[in-house]
């Protein structure tokens, strides 16, 4: 399970990507820039990771961040509510995308969700299911896309694994 409340838990950025997700905070944004609080605490202090369009990024470049190598061993990802649940905040009329894939270690990607647009400002809950093939460990991948509105973003909170995987 990770809150993001001290570190990122052993997710670590992408190195192939255009920019990096960050660790922030509510109380630190700008007024009308991501959730209003966090999704653990519900504080404008408890924290989460975060994008948003800025000057900085061209049409189109990614932020990626993945989970710590899940071991192709654990065949029951799929068991209950899948084999992760995690919390989204996608908000602003040109918010661009989060795409979540399943990335193998020959780094074979699958999709397992594509939001784009206007979710709503309020945070909501994902489950999706991880197949392991058990030829391969793998990692998840969260990638996020600007769009163009300077006050739109992407944040990511409580991402938990369930025990089987």
């Amino acid at each position: 399970h990770c809150n993001f409340e001290f570190d990122l838990c052993g997710w670590k950025q992408d190195e192939n990507d255009d920019f990096d997700w960050n660790l922030r905070t509510s109380s630190t944004s700008k007024l009308g820039t991501g959730p209003a609080t966090d999704h653990t605490l519900q504080e404008p202090s408890g924290h989460y990771i975060f994008i948003k369009s800025s000057f900085f990024q061209l049409p189109g470049q990614k932020a990626r961040i993945f989970s710590p190598v899940l071991s192709k061993r654990n065949k029951n990802c799929k068991v209950h509510e899948g084999g992760i649940i995690f919390y989204y905040h996608m908000y602003g009329a040109h918010v661009g995308s989060l795409i979540v894939y399943q990335r193998t270690a020959l780094n074979h990607e699958r999709i397992l969700l594509n939001l784009t647009g206007n979710q709503g400002n309020f945070w909501q809950r994902k489950a999706l299911t991880l197949a392991g093939n058990g030829n391969e460990d793998f990692h998840v991948v969260f990638e996020g896309i600007p769009g163009n509105g300077p006050k739109d973003g992407i944040a990511l909170d409580d991402l938990t694994f369930s025990k089987e995987c």
